[in-house]
């Protein structure tokens, strides 16, 4: 019956929808979601991480933007170049995420929050919202955030074709230590996540 539904049930649900209302307001497809979680899940094995935290680290991951819900359709949706007004605007996704979901108690809804807030933040320290550097950096947000530019290289976007994957893989060793982490970047070029 409709009250035997299970908390795992109930959860499930709920971050499905979670996961629709971060889609609504995105220009990629869920298609991107799908795939940036599974690549964070195999760059989390990749680094020895639990069976367990690979899962929660899959299910969390496609929280990263939901913070986009909370951001103007004029900044969002704006075809040319941000201005720098707008960019403060658009950063703001990170945090409004992290508010979203800080608060609760559920263990991926907690690391959804921690990744949202922190998946724009770079290892040199020159990331936003909080400029945090090397491994000050939650591993979650470090993770994460190679996955995101790794998904949005090697798919095509409104304004690039797709890159191959070893061009990808080539570009994100570049910024190995200054966008990324190297451990997480030797990860990505250990084990082929695609």
């Amino acid at each position: 019956s409709m009250c035997l539904a299970s908390r795992a049930d109930v959860q499930r649900s709920t971050l499905r929808i979670l996961e629709r209302l971060s889609g609504l307001r995105d220009e990629n497809t869920g298609k991107h979601t799908e795939r940036m979680a599974r690549y964070a899940r195999a760059i989390a094995a990749a680094l020895g991480c639990s069976t367990a935290q690979c899962q929660l680290m899959r299910d969390a991951a496609p929280l990263h933007d939901l913070g986009k819900i909370g951001i103007p359709d004029a900044v969002l949706g704006k075809a040319g170049s941000l201005s720098s007004e707008e960019w403060d605007v658009m950063r703001r996704h990170t945090t409004i995420g992290y508010e979203l979901l800080r608060d609760q108690a559920s263990p991926v809804l907690q690391l959804g929050a921690e990744i949202a807030l922190s998946h724009h933040e770079r290892w040199d320290g020159t990331g936003y919202p909080l400029g945090l550097r090397g491994a000050d950096i939650p591993l979650s947000g470090r993770i994460v955030a190679l996955a995101d530019v790794f998904d949005a290289l090697t798919t095509v976007r409104p304004y690039k074709p797709a890159w191959l994957v070893e061009q990808a893989v080539e570009q994100i060793c570049e910024d190995s230590g200054t966008h990324f982490d190297p451990e997480v970047v030797s990860a990505l070029d250990r084990k082929s996540v695609v």
